[in-house]
């Protein structure tokens, strides 16, 4: 069994729960209330300024040029394309992009997460938390990208963003990565890379319950 199919075997069902999701499903049906959709990605996007900083520490650690390539590439998209949608799709549905969203519990638990990930200088579990939170989305959206231009480009962008050959090129990059390193770790260290892997699959699933529920607490 490769190190990642073993991490996943620790978190089936909040992945499974993540994956294939109420909110998810009526996001890809074009069934979602614009209300939730807004919610949903205000506060999305506040995760954008902790996950550019903790690509760019997995690309600071990485043990080669080569290895870097591919997140570097990636950070682009984040930059650019990915961001551009979120204040696009933001305003389309009535927020404002520039004022952010009040911070809902599990975005702050998240955002912490990934925080903790680059405070710990470990390439490992820097991995670890981007396996989740790209693989994650890759693999609810990759299955609807048929779906995406028949939808309003709110729905259909954000699908696009998440499916096709690129995207999934990416998560696998970082899932060999992360099977790459993980037999030079000592126990403690493989460990710390299945807590971090499993509160990151929990509180994707957490995430989506907000989302489904309005972000009611925020």
């Amino acid at each position: 069994m490769r190190p990642t199919d073993h991490l996943l075997s620790l978190c089936a069902a909040d992945w499974a729960a993540a994956t294939r999701h109420a909110f998810t499903d009526a996001l890809v049906d074009g069934t979602l209330p614009q209300p939730l959709m807004l919610g949903y990605l205000r506060q999305d996007y506040l995760f954008v300024e902790d996950f550019t900083r903790l690509l760019g520490a997995m690309i600071a650690h990485a043990p080669s040029l080569a290895d870097a390539v591919p997140a570097g590439q990636f950070m682009g998209l984040i930059c650019g394309a990915e961001n551009t949608y979120f204040q696009r799709a933001i305003a389309a549905l009535g927020g404002d992009p520039a004022k952010p969203a009040p911070p809902h519990p599990v975005t702050v638990e998240f955002q912490s997460l990934m925080r903790a990930a680059v405070g710990s200088g470990r390439y490992e579990q820097m991995l670890a938390v981007l396996v989740v939170a790209e693989g994650s989305y890759l693999d609810w959206a990759s299955p609807h990208a048929a779906k995406a231009p028949h939808l309003p480009f709110w729905f259909g962008d954000w699908i696009d963003l998440h499916a096709g050959p690129g995207f999934g090129g990416f998560v696998a990059y970082l899932r060999g990565q992360l099977d790459t390193v993980w037999p030079g770790l000592t126990p403690a260290q493989q460990r710390a890379v299945e807590e971090r892997f499993t509160t990151a699959a929990r509180l994707e699933r957490a995430f989506f319950d907000a989302a489904l529920a309005g972000f009611a607490a925020a």
